[in-house]
């Protein structure tokens, strides 16, 4: 039996620390960014100087957003501030799965990015400022496979952030648990 989930949000609320809230925001923006990126270049002709552009926008994005998710797991690992589970039964377990499904496919996506990039033998730079090297050579025949399944895990990752998001503000309207404002600053 599970117990019921509280109608109105509790007087002290507890807040993840900045460093998480930041983290995880940054997430947001990186994740909906380098996704709009993709779609946009796909509306323009190929070899144009803005498909370009936003290509190489998407690479360096996709670096940082490799290193932002590398510090975030290392944080939430550990030093980030644990909080109790704000639902139980199966809102506790679905949450649990969509949060680990998220994290899984957000590690195959930098991996698989890496993977396409070098599949089709081209350098990339971060910004302009340094080269990425090529740690696998990858066939060149490959190339459509991985940038296919890579474009599958965009659309998988922005599907089930959407969720996440509605399920927060579900949270918020109608449970009136205080669940989002956990991931809001403190202040």
């Amino acid at each position: 039996m599970t117990t019921p989930i509280p109608s109105a949000a509790p007087s002290g609320l507890a807040h993840y620390d900045r460093a998480t809230i930041a983290f995880h925001w940054l997430t947001a923006v990186l994740v909906v960014g380098l996704f709009a990126l993709a779609e946009i270049w796909g509306f323009l002709p190929r070899g144009t100087p803005t498909r370009r552009l936003l290509q190489h926008l998407h690479i360096s994005f996709g670096l940082l957003f490799a290193a932002v998710f590398v510090l975030r797991v290392i944080w939430r690992l550990g030093a980030g501030r644990r909080l109790p589970a704000a639902a139980t039964g199966w809102l506790r377990a679905a949450s649990t799965g969509v949060h680990g499904l998220l994290y899984l496919l957000m590690a195959a996506q930098i991996v698989l990015g890496f993977l396409f990039r070098w599949a089709q033998g081209e350098p990339f730079a971060f910004f302009g400022l340094f080269d990425v090297p090529t740690l696998i050579a990858i066939d060149h025949e490959q190339r459509r496979f991985i940038g296919g399944l890579h474009n599958t895990v965009a659309w998988c990752i922005i599907v089930l952030a959407l969720l996440h998001a509605l399920a927060a503000l579900v949270h918020h309207y109608f449970l009136r648990d205080g669940v989002l404002r956990r991931m809001l600053s403190s202040r």
